[in-house]
């Protein structure tokens, strides 16, 4: 059965898409689910790790642009402040997979101004007591707010991924894009999905309004998370699902390459 998000392409179906070569690299820009495995983070040339994965079915190079933690507005920020983003990355694109956005729906308990300052507390000591802090109340305020507060605003994360669409439009008009939806989690760290359905929901919205394909991973990951599998943490996955993603976000990127090519 086909997942939703993938319109055409998957094994199975009776008239696959006539997906022309991609000509350039695959720029990957996402959050550390591009580069952790079951066990921790992971050399970002494994080859277990989804990203290299789709590169390798797409007969192509990976270029992985992500960072722990990062949710839209970073990779807005990647883009356009990082040179070798905009100089190098960008033009060389063959095309362009955006797996930001799970981050951003993940429950808060302070505003993420007060959180990233932690790291600007002096001195070190002060600072090691702050974090501990943080870490050990963090679960349960997210608790009590019920999950209404989250990492980043739906709003700012439509907004931020229309920049980081759009800006790359403006050079190159023609670059396919894909959107991977936010990926469900299971954390005692990050207790409650209220938000999820709502961000997935919004994702597939704004990809309808910006003209990118869609990767829906969600039936995937949840699957993991059923079978109580994954990396401890609750948030990053086991090989096999960064096997069956990779097989999701390929097929939807020779939609999105096809979609480019048409007349």
């Amino acid at each position: 059965m086909r997942p939703s998000g993938v319109d055409s392409g998957w094994p199975g179906d009776s008239v696959p898409p006539v997906t022309r070569t991609l000509d350039g690299r695959l720029l990957v820009i996402g959050d550390s689910l591009t580069y952790h495995g079951p066990a921790g983070p992971e050399s970002t040339t494994d080859a277990r790790l989804w990203p290299n994965l789709v590169a390798t079915q797409l007969s192509t190079r990976l270029d992985l642009l992500a960072r722990q933690g990062w949710t839209a507005r970073d990779a807005w920020w990647a883009v356009t402040k990082d040179p070798v983003a905009w100089s190098v990355l960008v033009p060389r694109a063959g095309a362009l997979v955006i797996a930001v956005g799970g981050m951003d729906a993940l429950p808060a308990s302070m505003p993420t101004y007060l959180r990233e300052g932690i790291a600007f507390v002096r001195p070190r000591r002060l600072r090691r007591a702050v974090r501990r802090a943080y870490r050990a109340v963090h679960p349960r305020l997210a608790t009590l707010w019920g999950g209404r507060l989250r990492v980043l605003p739906q709003q700012a994360t439509d907004h931020y991924l229309t920049r980081v669409v759009r800006g790359v439009r403006h050079y190159r008009p023609e670059l396919p894009v894909v959107v991977l939806t936010p990926p469900p989690w299971r954390s005692s760290d990050y207790p409650g999905r209220r938000q999820h359905p709502a961000a997935v929901a919004a994702a597939r919205t704004w990809a309808d309004h910006e003209g990118v394909v869609v990767a829906d991973v969600e039936s995937l990951v949840q699957e993991m998370h059923d079978r109580g599998a994954g990396n401890p943490d609750g948030l990053h996955w086991d090989w096999e699902t960064h096997a069956a993603v990779a097989e999701v976000v390929a097929y939807a990127v020779r939609q999105a390459v096809d979609r480019a090519s048409a007349p």
